[in-house]
């Protein structure tokens, strides 16, 4: 009897797991502990990027099966000129609202896939304009949960989505993983997708 590849995704996001699953990939569950701090001096693509392969190998190293494919990822915002990271107060959301109608908000995500010695890692970046978040809606937005656990304080899938006037590039890489840029990397790393 032949066994299913095994895919694991080295993270936690629920997010994540469900893009994976929306196209039918159903990956075992295997958070990573990694420091997530900005370097300094570092540029939004290689932090993203180096995240992203940090948590792979975290994964491959934690995983039981040597055979397994491993995907990673690692998303931030960038607007007005800052890396914006998930918001540690009300005070702290609302400075990084402030920011987000910013012209250059974009949005990175370092993808990497280790599968043995084979490793692929690509960073796709999505250009969102975002409205001002109205101070009568803050507070409200603010007890929603939703943007407590978000790096740049919003969800792109939930209700944030009326701040958003456009994306100029993957919507899936807002939510928190692009999933054609996956795909093509695992892909490349063989794992046998329609198994």
């Amino acid at each position: 009897m032949s066994r299913s590849p095994r895919l694991l995704l080295a993270s936690s996001s629920p997010r994540r797991l469900a893009l994976l699953r929306q196209i039918h990939l159903m990956p075992a569950v295997l958070p990573v502990d990694v420091d997530e701090s900005v370097l300094e001096g570092e540029a939004p693509e290689a932090y993203v990027r180096r995240l992203a392969l940090a948590k792979a190998q975290a994964g491959q190293t934690r995983a039981d099966d040597a055979e397994a494919w491993v995907v990673a990822a690692d998303t931030t915002v960038v607007a007005g000129g800052q890396i914006l990271g998930k918001p540690t107060s009300f005070a702290d959301a609302q400075r990084i609202w402030a920011l987000l109608p910013s012209p250059d908000h974009c949005v990175y995500t370092g993808i990497a896939v280790i599968h043995g010695d084979h490793i692929e890692v690509e960073v796709v970046s999505t250009r969102v304009e975002f409205l001002l978040i109205p101070e009568a809606d803050q507070l409200a937005y603010w007890n929603s949960d939703e943007p407590k656990d978000k790096a740049g304080a919003y969800a792109v899938q939930g209700r944030a989505a009326q701040y958003v006037k456009s994306l100029h590039g993957s919507y899936t890489n807002v939510v928190g993983l692009p999933l054609a840029e996956t795909v093509a990397l695992l892909r490349r790393a063989n794992y046998p997708l329609w198994e």
